[in-house]
């Protein structure tokens, strides 16, 4: 038999779980000059990718490539806040680590889980990829030195892009003309990001960090042709897959 029993509820405040979405940072080196120098590679043309979003340092990595590696945590911090971001937990790390750390103002936050790629099914022919709602579309042609940010979802082009213009999402990307600048897709390390183009002929294309230039050619069965960029996962790393697409 149940009982129901009479409670007071507080009237200025409730406590609820609650889910924060986490940009997460897995490092593989102490060197902070060469963390610097390869967030304005990535980064330095795109200043508002990030809008100072709350961050997870997973030191997980650094203790895999650098065992006993000196970590300067403060330093770390105060480089990634000068990027964007508000480091808020941290995991991985060694003692003398997750203490800097906390020191810093960090919250250990060992069960944090990070989104890993999944592994890529194998794709089935495409003739038209479609949007999903809520796409960035651009009409007119890119021109070198131009820049398209799609943050938070996909990026569709109906005109070229030329050599020297860089399209950029954290979504798919769709170029429904032909490709001959940068285009990076998944930007915030989504693995299951594509890059679709009628006329594959890029100078770089990315998924999720994941790149490849120019100067290694596209083979000759879809350079200037219609084909999809896919990241596939594997025990040696994630590599990029390009596929023909047929009508």
């Amino acid at each position: 038999m149940s009982l129901a029993l009479a409670a007071n509820a507080p009237t200025t405040f409730e406590i609820k779980s609650a889910n924060l979405p986490l940009v997460a940072l897995l490092l593989k080196s102490a060197d902070l000059d060469r963390l610097s120098a390869e967030f304005a590679q990535r980064f330095g043309d795109v200043p508002d990718f990030f809008d100072h979003d709350p961050l997870l340092i997973d030191l997980h990595p650094l203790q895999l490539a650098e065992p006993g590696a000196a970590l300067d945590v403060v330093a770390l911090a105060a480089l990634l806040r000068g990027h964007r971001l508000n480091p808020l937990a941290v995991r991985g790390g060694s003692d003398e680590q997750m203490a800097q750390a906390i020191a810093a103002g960090l919250t250990p936050a060992p069960d944090a889980a990070v989104q890993r790629a999944a592994p890529a099914a194998a794709p089935e022919p495409v003739a038209q990829p479609q949007p999903a709602p809520g796409a960035l579309v651009i009409d007119k042609p890119l021109r070198s030195g131009q820049q398209v940010y799609a943050r938070g979802r996909d990026l569709v082009v109906m005109a070229m892009v030329n050599p020297g213009a860089e399209v950029i999402a954290d979504g798919h990307i769709h170029v429904y003309a032909p490709l001959r600048g940068k285009a990076m897709a998944g930007a915030r390390g989504n693995g299951d990001a594509r890059i679709f183009a009628l006329a594959m002929d890029p100078e770089l294309i990315s998924i999720a960090g994941i790149y490849r230039t120019s100067e290694t050619a596209l083979p000759p069965q879809v350079r200037g042709k219609a084909a999809q960029v896919r990241l596939l996962p594997g025990p040696d790393g994630d590599k990029l897959v390009i596929d023909p697409l047929h009508s």
